[in-house]
């Protein structure tokens, strides 16, 4: 029987996200290929430190169980196969049960997805992660000098996501920038009944959720959204995971208060979201990563 990687949540990761590989970066910015992959080989018995989502996938395999494969974490790497030697070996030495990668020396890595059937590619450079986005994966740009993840909460996976242009789409969204909050609510409000379009992480929800109900006595998930959104606009939210049929654990409609407070207090493993602001404010405390999605970033990067 053919190996399969279905009914498992996939998770496709570079190496940067993983592990703490600035360093080494700064020496590959230079543009000195050979003199990185001498350092890599250098350092193939030294390894390397937690890097900004190590938590996540860590927590994530621990659902894994002798008796069920559930969750499956795959290197999808710019770097040398020489390289991902040490990547391996990292990967073995910090507890990562990590099988496969995939390594393209440079080349743009995101059309690997596809086969892979990924639920998630979390990367630190940022082309990769827009045309994964636009290819319709769940994706984001890991922020390097984002916090490490707290460890209050061993036995417990905690994601927190963003609403408009992270969960759902960005149609609101649009509403605001253009219009403005009074026609914002006022078009949310009458609009409360019916389900938002879904954004790009919806898959990636939708997958959690059924790996919480596999479940495992030894891991849970819990998520929380996190939204500038306030009564009445929240009411739509709501019903559109109730059309979904998903839940969430906690819900924040914060009406436009700064978000990073609330992040601290319930200490997730990564939070998601479109906007570069909040995400650079969150990574002060908090794994952040930044999701390239919807009319905002539309804005910041304008077609040429």
């Amino acid at each position: 029987m053919a190996v399969t990687l279905d009914d498992q949540l996939v998770v496709a990761i570079s190496s940067r996200a993983l592990f703490d590989f600035e360093e080494e970066n700064r020496l590959f910015e230079t543009g000195d290929e050979q003199g990185y992959m001498r350092l890599q080989l250098d350092r193939l018995e030294q390894p390397a430190a937690p890097g900004v989502a190590f938590s996540l996938v860590k927590k994530l395999l621990a659902f894994n169980t002798p008796e069920a494969h559930r969750v499956e974490v795959v290197m999808l790497s710019r770097n040398d196969p020489v390289s991902g030697m040490r990547i391996f070996r990292s990967a073995q030495s910090t507890g990562i049960p990590m099988q496969r990668g995939v390594f393209t020396q440079g080349r743009e890595p995101f059309g690997y997805l596809r086969p892979l059937g990924a639920h998630l590619f979390l990367s630190a450079n940022e082309n990769d992660v827009r045309q994964a986005l636009e290819m319709g994966f769940p994706a984001a740009r890991v922020l390097t000098e984002s916090v490490q993840a707290s460890n209050s909460h061993p036995t417990e996976v905690r994601i927190a996501f963003d609403g408009d242009a992270v969960l759902f789409s960005d149609e609101a969204e649009q509403v605001f920038q253009s219009q403005g909050l009074d026609a914002f609510q006022r078009h949310e409000s009458s609009k409360a009944s019916h389900p938002l379009p879904e954004g790009p992480f919806k898959p990636l929800l939708m997958a959690l959720h059924r790996l919480q109900q596999a479940g495992t006595p030894r891991m849970r998930i819990r998520t929380a959204l996190v939204t500038a959104r306030s009564a009445p606009a929240h009411e739509r939210a709501i019903r559109t995971l109730m059309d979904w049929h998903i839940t969430v654990d906690e819900a924040m409609f914060l009406g436009g208060l700064e978000k990073t407070g609330f992040l601290r207090e319930f200490e997730p493993d990564f939070f998601f979201d479109d906007q570069t602001g909040h995400v650079q404010k969150a990574a002060r405390h908090v794994p952040s990563g930044h999701v390239s999605s919807g009319v905002t970033n539309k804005a910041q990067n304008p077609a040429p």
